[in-house]
């Protein structure tokens, strides 16, 4: 019987560091990441995120997270994908950590993105994610350069950029909450990167070839 992992890689990646593990999203992350999504991923009163998905009404966002989740799936292809893992602290499902990349054999880069249950907050997740993330991209997956962004509101997220080498890479301005908001670019090229932490990483072979890095 042929498994999810085979017909579709990114599915079987799993990497660990630490107390932190990133793995493929199954039905069981699924359904753990709708309830982290319920109880809420930011203050209210705050929206960090360019597309706001958050300020959906909340019997809405588990459908429209689920839709976010399957066009990964459907959408990708060799000029255009994304990988999105569930992120598990200490064995509980806390959050997202992906890239998006486009032309990736010829550009050799993509952006990241990522976001962690509001209740999780505060404890250093979000650093280690990116963390280990890039430390994946840039070791297993022959990324060059990331590129990250995060309004100027949103210490946290800037903060963690600084932390990892990131570089500033101009702004960009988005209406947000009928209001004009910018939005710093960051950069991140490989030999930039500070920290990388140990990982161990699992899948990544047939990952490689389904993306086309290696021949198959």
């Amino acid at each position: 019987m042929t498994s999810i992992p085979e017909l579709f890689p990114p599915r079987g990646l799993r990497i660990t560091s630490g107390p932190l593990e990133l793995r493929g999203i199954g039905e069981p992350e699924m359904l753990a990441l709708l309830d982290v999504v319920r109880d809420g991923v930011h203050d209210p009163a705050t929206m960090p995120f360019s597309f706001p998905w958050t300020d959906a009404p909340a019997d809405e966002l588990p459908l429209n997270y689920l839709q976010w989740w399957s066009r990964h799936v459907t959408d990708w292809t060799p000029a255009a994908w994304s990988i999105d893992l569930a992120a598990v602290w200490e064995g509980e499902v806390v959050g997202v950590q992906g890239v998006t990349t486009r032309d990736f054999l010829v550009t050799r880069g993509g952006e990241t993105g990522s976001w962690v249950g509001r209740r999780f907050h505060g404890r250093g997740i979000g650093t280690a994610m990116r963390r280990a993330w890039v430390a994946f991209l840039f070791g297993h997956l022959g990324f060059e350069y990331v590129t990250s962004s995060a309004f100027v509101d949103n210490a946290a997220s800037l903060r963690v950029s600084e932390k990892l080498g990131y570089r500033p890479n101009g702004s960009v301005w988005y209406a947000r909450r009928g209001e004009r908001a910018e939005c710093r670019r960051l950069l991140l090229r490989r030999e930039d990167f500070t920290g990388a932490p140990p990982i161990a990483v699992e899948g990544v072979e047939a990952a490689r070839r389904f993306i086309g890095i290696v021949p198959r």
